[in-house]
């Protein structure tokens, strides 16, 4: 069983910085991907920022430049670094991971519980 624990959201101002973290722990022999993606009241769920399979990141074109992805491979552990917060970042933030448990099972998708990240005066 694989499980992602997010830790890091809260009520920032406009203008803020958060830290956001994500562990995967249990069964994982292999990570493929594992990033952030993110989903405000009455809209999609869309991707903020992740690692791909070839350790390249990828980041939506509105948090370029203000949001750093990385990660800790020894602790299977990425953080997702927000600067320059604005209103409209104010969304449940949820980890999700691509993952083979064990050598001979399949890749996997798993989602984390989210996190809130509220951006407010």
């Amino acid at each position: 069983q694989v499980q992602l624990v997010e830790s890091g959201g809260g009520l920032v101002q406009p203008g803020g910085s958060l830290r956001l973290s994500c562990a995967a722990s249990g069964s994982i022999f292999s990570i493929y991907a594992m990033g952030w993606y993110r989903q405000a009241p009455g809209k999609q769920r869309e991707l903020v920022a992740t690692f791909t399979s070839g350790g390249n990141t990828n980041y939506q074109d509105s948090v370029k430049g203000r949001f750093t992805i990385s990660r800790d491979n020894a602790k299977n552990t990425v953080y997702l670094q927000m600067n320059s917060l604005k209103p409209e970042d104010t969304a449940v933030y949820c980890c999700h991971a691509v993952i083979r448990p064990f050598s001979a099972s399949p890749m996997l998708a798993y989602w984390g519980q989210g996190t809130q990240v509220t951006v407010s005066s």
